[in-house]
């Protein structure tokens, strides 16, 4: 019942949470910042009451090394959120984080010295080719928009590179935060709703030095026009309460997820992730009307295949789960 549960607390929290964070962006671009430190902050409160039993109890892992983690975690968290203001659209975003893969393959063999099949160098190339499509064709689309002025367009298609570069560099960084919480757990054991807190709680300071764009936009949201609250009956800016519900959803969806990882294998969480990102990702085109070309479908085809054949799920179908779990750790 409780992986059930957990699969439908991933497909409910973290669908919604992507609908209402593009709602968000799509309003005002820049939110990226005030949407960041909403998350955080609801997080680290949450984690601050029920798990750090309001400051008594003590970290299983020293907080020396969670400063680390901390660090790369919020610098991930933040350049997400903000390659949504350097002309990246959100199917595109969806598209480039699902490589994350790639990244996780390159720093294994260069960090780990890790050692792949060739299947899965194969299910790695698919995706690689899968996410080049997306992003090529993507690159026509931004420099077309802005054909009509020559600088116009070659200023928006800047934006667009650094964007590109932007999530790039987070898909590495957190490729990078991966491999050392690994590192971290094998030593001090899992204690994951413990790094769930200080990954959220010890960067809030950080964002002091963003106070000015979250102040900025917190008073473009309260500029945007009443929305009345079903059920509660109260009215407040539609912007506030997008947030709101981005915040929610993204504690559901934290939390599915980690019911899942705590009640399934490895394998059945990549894929359940995996599948949701692909309801997202459709569900973005046609609420949304976002532009995807066939290019963009071949492409995100190529992306989910190449990481199911990562995964071997046919291999797995129907093993039990104790088999399942010795597969994973094998791979």
């Amino acid at each position: 019942m409780r992986p059930a549960f957990a699969v439908g607390l991933v497909f409910a929290g973290c669908c919604s949470n992507v609908i209402f964070l593009e709602l968000l962006v799509r309003t005002h671009p820049g939110c990226g910042n005030i949407v960041t430190f909403a998350q955080f902050l609801f997080i680290a409160v949450e984690g601050f009451l029920f798990e750090a039993d309001l400051g008594r109890k003590q970290p299983a892992i020293p907080i020396r090394y969670y400063a680390t983690m901390v660090t790369m975690f919020f610098t991930v968290s933040v350049v997400n959120n903000y390659a949504l203001n350097l002309n990246i659209a959100m199917p595109l975003h969806m598209i480039f984080r699902s490589g994350s893969l790639i990244a996780n393959m390159i720093l294994g063999i260069v960090i780990l010295k890790k050692r792949y099949s060739i299947f899965k160098y194969t299910s790695i190339a698919l995706v690689s080719v899968g996410i080049f499509i997306c992003t090529f064709m993507s690159a026509k689309q931004v420099t077309s928009k802005s054909s009509s002025n020559e600088n116009d367009g070659f200023q928006a298609f800047v934006w667009w590179l650094l964007g590109i570069g932007a999530l790039t560099f987070a898909l590495l960084m957190s490729a990078r935060m991966g491999i050392f919480q690994e590192t971290l757990y094998k030593q001090f054991g899992k204690h994951s709703k413990e790094a769930l807190f200080y990954n959220h709680a010890l960067p809030l300071p950080g964002f002091i030095f963003l106070a000015s764009d979250i102040y900025d936009h917190a008073v473009l949201f309260n500029k945007s026009e009443l929305y009345q609250v079903p059920v509660v009956g109260v009215a407040l800016p539609i912007m506030w309460f997008y947030l709101l519900m981005n915040v929610i959803t993204q504690s559901v969806c934290i939390r599915g997820v980690f019911i899942l990882t705590t009640e399934c294998t490895s394998l059945t969480v990549t894929l359940v992730v995996t599948l949701r990102k692909f309801l997202s990702l459709i569900f973005s085109i046609l609420y949304f009307q976002n532009p995807f070309t066939r290019w963009h479908w071949l492409g995100t085809w190529f992306v989910f295949i190449g990481t199911l054949m990562y995964t071997e799920v046919w291999n797995h179908l129907g093993t039990p789960r104790s088999q399942a779990s010795k597969k994973d750790k094998e791979n």
